[in-house]
């Protein structure tokens, strides 16, 4: 039972890190292209939604994941693995939020100059 919830524990932290990665590769493009002319702006917006829509299509397939994995479980166990699976949920819908303001302030930046 121990070692079930050891894995998915893992296998969410796994999906985790590799979403966090894969942030921060957008994130370093996104500022690399910043001093370019203002035509390339728009072109990152654009980029950044899609990169939102995917975050929050990933979140959801992930959580879903997660808790058809608890399934066959029973008792406390169970309810473990359904906590662990909503944290990892809600981490995914802050980490969502937090880039929808990356964005939002990007924009009000992009105005200014």
């Amino acid at each position: 039972m121990t070692k079930n919830i050891l894995a998915i524990a893992a296998a969410l932290c796994l999906g985790l890190s590799a979403s966090a990665f894969a942030q921060t590769g957008t994130a370093a493009s996104k500022s690399a292209s910043a001093p370019m002319a203002s035509s390339a702006a728009p072109m990152a917006s654009a980029d950044s939604k899609q990169d939102i829509k995917a975050m929050k299509k990933q979140a959801k397939a992930d959580y879903k994941a997660a808790k058809d994995k608890c399934k066959p479980m029973k008792g406390d166990e169970e309810k473990a693995c359904k906590k662990d699976a909503k944290a990892a949920y809600d981490k995914a819908q802050a980490d969502v939020k937090r880039a929808e303001a990356d964005e939002k302030s990007a924009k009000k930046t992009a105005k200014k100059g």
